[in-house]
């Protein structure tokens, strides 16, 4: 037996005879007092599958009772990005709890509205807790990445490219991790077919391709004829105003086309 592992021994002896010995001292109002019965607030929070389930616990699912008859529930705005660039990252988490029990609770009322057949007062609530959760999810994403760069140059997000699917259309592909190589890993092979190819394929692309033409063609001229109303109804109306909102419409090209004269006698200085 080596030196070290006699001398360890040795140490442990020495505790074990120390501790024992102090508790003999100890008095018996402090042993009483070092009981679980006396913990048991310690045991019951560490402990969360052993304590009974109480009924204020699960009215937490649902909304305040003076709500529940209501048809309008006064609320205020989602949080803005802006306003969550501000918070701490304490405070971020304790918020982001916060609008998961929101989410919960409306999602809870929303169903339990509609098997009671009632109305759901303000379901729009939903939809700002979504807004919410997503602008705070960006803002921790933003700190993520930043960091990321900061130590390590990289960004930390998964890695991404873009890729063909099997219609021809260009999507985003975000790598993960695989327990096989990809030569090996026959079945992600097959299920993530990454290209396309076939007559269906292209017909399909050259009529989707037309759509997207045409749909663009469509808002060309639509944008150029409202300028050419506005300039003929409005004949000295703000040139700037109309290149700023139409940048895609040849301003000085249509003025000098007779569709944007209007029926007005041009005054001639004398």
């Amino acid at each position: 037996m080596s030196s070290t592992l006699i001398k360890c021994l040795n140490l442990a002896k020495t505790v074990g005879t120390v501790t024992f010995k102090s508790l003999l001292t100890t008095p018996q109002k402090q042993l009483t007092a070092w009981s679980p019965a006396a913990n048991g607030g310690l045991l019951k929070c560490g402990m969360h599958t052993t304590s009974p389930v109480r009924q204020e616990r699960l009215l937490e699912f649902f909304d305040d009772p003076k709500h529940w008859s209501e048809n309008e529930v006064k609320v205020g705005r989602a949080w803005k990005t802006d306003e969550l660039r501000i918070k701490s990252n304490k405070e971020l988490h304790q918020l982001w709890y916060i609008l998961l029990k929101e989410r919960n609770m409306l999602l809870t009322m929303e169903h339990e509205c509609n098997d009671k057949m009632e109305i759901f007062p303000n379901p729009e609530r939903i939809d700002k807790v979504k807004i919410s959760m997503d602008n705070l999810e960006t803002v921790v994403r933003e700190r993520n990445k930043a960091y990321h760069l900061l130590e390590t140059g990289e960004t930390g997000e998964r890695p991404q490219r873009a890729v063909h699917n099997a219609f021809g259309l260009r999507c985003t592909y975000k790598s993960c991790e695989h327990a096989l190589p990809p030569f090996m890993n026959t079945k992600w092979i097959k299920s993530r077919h990454l290209g396309y190819g076939g007559r269906a394929v292209h017909k399909f692309l050259l009529q989707y391709r037309e759509k997207l033409y045409n749909a663009k063609r469509k808002a060309k001229n639509r944008s150029r004829n409202e300028v050419m109303m506005i300039l003929r109804r409005n004949p000295n109306f703000d040139l700037e105003l109309l290149k700023r909102k139409y940048s895609d419409v040849d301003i000085e090209k249509l003025r000098r086309s007779d569709k944007a004269r209007g029926h007005f006698v041009p005054k001639v200085d004398a």
